[in-house]
């Protein structure tokens, strides 16, 4: 993987790679976004001696941890607004599907809370396979204002890619540029994903009532 994408991790359009493929991810969760950013950031890690040593450009760890979260929050921030205008025929799509209506439900139940349990929620799933699009998409579909969700996208951007960034980038300098590096950092990286659709499909504990 490393020597299929050597040219672009050495180029400045690595960072563009990165963003638009994250960007687009809310809409087609298939797109293997987090692949890319720890190629790139294992890449990094392996050329910032060797790559110093011969003059090879390598990418800058800052950079594209910007890039990569500025495009998540930008992402959801499409899918949100898209959302929001969606109207009836998004309204009729979310309805046939039982996994989208309980999602939605639960989603405006948490967002309603507010506090730490609607940035959990954010959180999770932007690690969580297809989390993000649930939560974008069902909180502009909830109409749930903007102040309500968009810090909380900025945490979750920055936390995941961050994440992401340093599993490529310590296990570059640990194990090397090479297959198995990047295979335990996606590994890694999925694990942290199973884990988050754990959290967010664990039943809520009900409030026990003590009468009037």
């Amino acid at each position: 993987m490393l020597e299929s994408v050597g040219p672009l991790t050495g180029s400045p359009w690595i960072y563009a790679a990165v963003a638009v493929s994250v960007l687009l991810d809310v809409f087609l969760p298939v797109l293997p976004s987090g692949v890319l950013v720890i190629t790139a950031a294992t890449a990094a890690a392996a050329g910032s001696s060797a790559g110093a040593a011969v003059g090879q450009a390598v990418p800058n760890i800052l950079a594209l941890t910007l890039s990569a979260a500025t495009a998540s929050v930008l992402g959801d921030l499409v899918a949100y607004r898209l959302a929001w205008r969606g109207g009836e025929r998004l309204d009729r799509a979310i309805a046939r599907s039982r996994r989208l209506s309980n999602a939605q439900e639960r989603l405006c139940a948490v967002l309603a809370r507010g506090g730490g349990a609607r940035g959990a929620l954010v959180v999770l799933a932007r690690f969580a396979p297809a989390g993000r699009s649930v939560v974008s998409l069902g909180a502009g579909a909830a109409h749930r204002q903007v102040r309500e969700f968009l810090p909380w996208s900025i945490v979750a951007g920055l936390v995941w890619a961050a994440y992401s960034v340093a599993l490529g980038y310590f296990g570059g300098q640990w194990l090397g540029a090479s297959w198995f590096a990047t295979g335990v950092s996606f590994l890694a990286l999925f694990g942290a994903g199973a884990g988050a659709a754990y959290l967010m499909r664990r039943p809520e504990p009900q409030e026990s009532g003590t009468g009037a």
